[in-house]
Parts: structure tokens; sequence; C-alpha cells
């Protein structure tokens, strides 16, 4: 729409009747599966959300809301409460992950944000440390945004930078890797020419150094923590094309799963490890295999190895790779910029509208909702209401978390006459389903499908109009699971749970 012909003024819709107060329930965490064990949602007693399915199966849907459907890079990404919320909010889809720092690249915001400018204040007397996938495999990561990143830096400042890479193979041919290497030491011999000290510190392959998710394996996170900061790996070698050729040599070998190594200078002392004063960024786009690195670079009561050494740093992921954790607390490229929500319509057409949720997705029915926006567009006509979550214990400990006081706050401001609207996310399925505690997943849906009913009953009760809805799943299958869909066991015979999110509608 030209910008002539846009005007903030909605009109009548069609078929739902004005005047008549409008529910929006959002369950986080609540996806569609298969029926089996370790499906909470199915085993858990429901009888609301049921009767919702099947009773009125011409008014049930099930919506993506993963990848693509969501902004996202490609359909192997799973959906999140933020990128699902700012899709809910804004009834639009918007750039996430590669495509936003893309832009942010090409436009040159993300040297101009508080990110950029943070680990900047490392660049006179330490290193730039980069860690990320070496491929243009565009799932994870790609080649170009490195290379546009490792320029922008020099020309910013940056004195001594340091590449740590890791090998591919999956997303892009096995073997590829030595083309890879080779193009990213042209570039840094380019540095090298205009003064900059630039090097590959380190590698190995993603599968069995750094890039695990889902705590699955730490020794993987272990493994590249000891290459990268500490600069110990069990080969040494002069260059990274040596490295990975020689690697690549051995019987079997293969670009994902190459062992740890550095580059040595001609005392056999390591290039590149991370130090006091240093900056680090892991710049992959994509979040999953990132977030326990994360954790090790940034939570100072980690606890999951032994890091041996832990330097002072200023470190930033390429984006904030959990919204959840905040996790990381810095990030070169931030979310998108949402403009024309769907919460700034409604206030600029006179229509009151109030949210509410407890405090871990207070603002995702807010700020997220409104577009990565804080505070009100018009606080004569909105009402936000947030709800302090349990602390100081685990989510499966009091599963029910404050679903019944949401629902009650909804149903107050429901039955008040004084909203047009009323929206509420109920985090029961997303917050305990991350626990990976099924006993207490099922007790958690059924909290939630009850604080449904106490809204729904609100909403009949005034005539209203209800829409029930998530931003993506995860308490619907609560198992790892094989290319067949069958639960993957451990070591011991017992099935691995899965905490995260899931690619169900």
């Amino acid at each position: 729409m030209g910008s002539t012909e846009f005007s903030w003024t909605l009109p009548d819709h069609p078929k739902l009747p004005k005047g008549k107060p409008v529910a929006v329930v959002v369950l986080d965490g609540w996806g569609e599966a298969n029926p089996d064990e370790y499906n909470c949602i199915h085993i858990a007693q429901t009888p609301v959300m049921d009767s919702l399915k099947n009773g009125a199966p011409e008014k049930w849907r099930l919506v993506k809301a993963h990848g693509t459907a969501v902004g996202l890079p490609s359909d192997d990404d799973m959906g999140n409460s933020e990128v699902g919320h700012n899709a809910l909010g804004a009834g639009r889809i918007f750039a996430q992950g590669a495509k936003l720092v893309d832009q942010a690249l090409a436009s040159g915001k993300i040297y101009e944000g508080d990110g950029f400018n943070y680990i900047k204040e490392s660049f006179e007397n330490g290193t730039l440390h980069l860690i990320r996938l070496l491929s243009d495999g565009g799932v994870h990561s790609r080649l170009d945004q490195l290379q546009l990143l490792l320029k922008g830096a020099s020309e910013r400042g940056a004195k001594r930078i340091r590449v740590h890479i890791l090998t591919d193979g999956r997303d892009v041919l096995d073997g590829s890797s030595v083309g890879f290497v080779e193009t990213l030491e042209n570039d840094l011999l380019q540095l090298q020419e205009k003064g900059i000290d630039a090097r590959i510190a380190s590698g190995g392959g993603r599968m069995y150094v750094t890039m695990d998710r889902y705590e699955n394996d730490w020794d993987v996170v272990k493994r590249g923590w000891d290459a990268q900061v500490l600069g110990e790996a069990p080969y040494k070698f002069k260059s990274a094309l040596e490295a990975v050729k020689t690697l690549r040599a051995e019987p079997s070998a293969n670009d994902q799963y190459l062992p740890p190594f550095v580059i040595v200078d001609d005392s056999g002392s390591a290039v590149g490890p991370v130090l006091d004063g240093d900056a680090v960024v892991t710049i992959n786009f994509r979040a999953d295999r990132m977030v326990m690195l994360a954790k090790a670079l940034e939570y100072a009561d980690f606890d999951k190895f032994d890091r041996v050494r832990v330097p002072k740093i200023r470190y930033a992921g390429m984006l904030q790779y959990d919204g959840e954790l905040k996790l990381p607390s810095r990030y070169l490229v931030s979310p998108p910029e949402i403009e024309r929500t769907s919460g700034e319509y409604l206030v600029k057409n006179g229509i009151r509208t109030f949210a509410c949720s407890e405090t871990v997705k207070f603002g995702h029915v807010t700020f997220f909702w409104n577009g990565n926006r804080s505070g009100y567009f018009d606080e004569t006509k909105e009402e936000y209401v947030e709800i302090p979550s349990d602390s100081g214990i685990t989510f499966n400990v009091a599963p029910k978390m404050k679903a019944l006081q949401i629902a009650e706050k909804a149903r107050d401001a429901i039955l008040s006459g004084k909203f047009d609207q009323v929206r509420v996310n109920l985090p029961n399925g997303d917050m305990v389903g991350h626990t990976g505690d099924i006993e207490a997943t099922v007790v958690a849906c059924k909290a939630a499908d009850e604080a449904v009913k106490i809204i729904l009953d609100a909403v009949e009760q005034v005539g209203g109009i209800y829409l029930v809805t998530a931003d993506h799943g995860n308490a619907e299958d609560m198992v790892k699971r094989n290319k067949s869909g069958k639960p993957l066991l451990d070591k011991s015979g017992g099935i691995q749970i899965l905490t995260s999110h899931t690619l169900q509608p």
C-alpha cells in the first residue's frame, strides 16, 4: 500500500457484529502432534480445548508457526515466542534471522547499534574473535556475511582479529571446507596487507566441536571452548588450510566431524586464545546451535563443564538467540522494526485493550505483540497487567504457574465492560515443557485448559467473541525422535527428552 493510500481507519468486519468484546488467548507452546505417551497435551485432561476442536471443526485451523511462515530463514527453523508474537500482533510476516542480518549489513545499521559499540571498546587493546560455521549453506550462516563483517570491523578500528571456524559438510557438500578456508585465508591476507593482524585461530567440525543443541552433549561445546578460548586442542597446525587438508586425509574423515585444532606460531603457541579484554562474537544467525556456547560465554555460574579459565570479555551474539533467557544480553542485530501493529490500529480507532500475562510472558503480549516497542501506544485506551512469576524454583515444581490468576484478571476485564479487546498469554505448556518433566507438563496443560474455560465463560456471559491460538509448539512432543519418528534412546536405554520447541503446527 502506497503512503498516499494509507489510513488508520478500520472498516467494519463483514460478518462479525460491532460492539462485542473480543478475547484473544495465546496458549504458549501448544502444538498439534500425533497422540502418544510423549504428547502431554493428548495425555492431559483438556476438555475445553477438546470441545473447541471436536465441537466446531469448521472453526478449527492448523497454522504453521515456524520457519518461513513467521519470517525465519528456512522451515528447519523452530518457531519461538518472540517471532510468534511479532506475527500475531502485526498480522504480517517480517524478516527474522538471516534476512535481518543482511538488511543490517547492507544499511550499515549493524555498526550503529549498542552491540557493536560494546565490542568496539575492545578494539584498541584487545582482539576481536569471531566464532562461526564456515560455509555458504544459508541455514546457520553465510560466508558473505562474515566477509562483510570483517571488512566493516576492520574499517572501524579492529586491529587484531581471530576467526574460529567450524567446518560444515551438512548444509553444503562434504569436502567443500577446503575451498571455504582458501577463500577466508585470502580475505584475511588482504586485511594483513592493510596492517590488520587477522588470522584463523582454531577450528573443528560442526557436529563434533561447539555446535551441539538442546543440551544433548556438553562435551561438544567443551571441545570448542578448549580450542577457541583456551587455545588447546589435540591437533596443532601452522595454517587452517593445512589443518583441514591433513585431517580430511584421515580414513572416513568428514567435514562435520573434524577434530578440534588450533593454529600455532613458530614457537608452538596458539595464535588466538581468548584473553582478558578481548571481544567475542558468535556470528551464526540461527539460534539453536549457538545457545549452549552462549551460556558458556555469558553465565558466571555456568557449571556444565570445567571452563578452566574464564576470561573477562565483551561478548555479543549476531542476534539474541533466546528471548526468554535474554541470551546473549548483547547482540549486533536488533529484532525487526515493526510498524502499524494491531495494537496501534486499535487505539487509533478508539478501541480499548487489556493485556495480561505473568512475568515470563508479559513482554510477549505487550512488547513483542506491539512490534518490539516498549510502553503504551495510548495509556488512556490500554491497560497492561503483569502478574509476578514464581522465582527461586523451576517451573515444573509449580506447573500450574499463574494460569488461574491470569484467567481471573482476563475474566474481570471482560465483565467490567471497559475493554473491547482482552488478550492474554498462558505460558504453562512452554515454560514447563522446557523443563523436560513430562508429568509436570501434563499438569501444566490441564491448568491452561482450565484457565481457558474461565475466560470463555466470561466471553459467553457478555455475548462476546473469542480467538484461541498458539505461538509455537512444545508440550505436544517431549521426546527426541529419529527420522522415522521413533523415540531416540540414550546410552542407558532411556528415552531422550526433548526440551525445545518443535516444528509442529
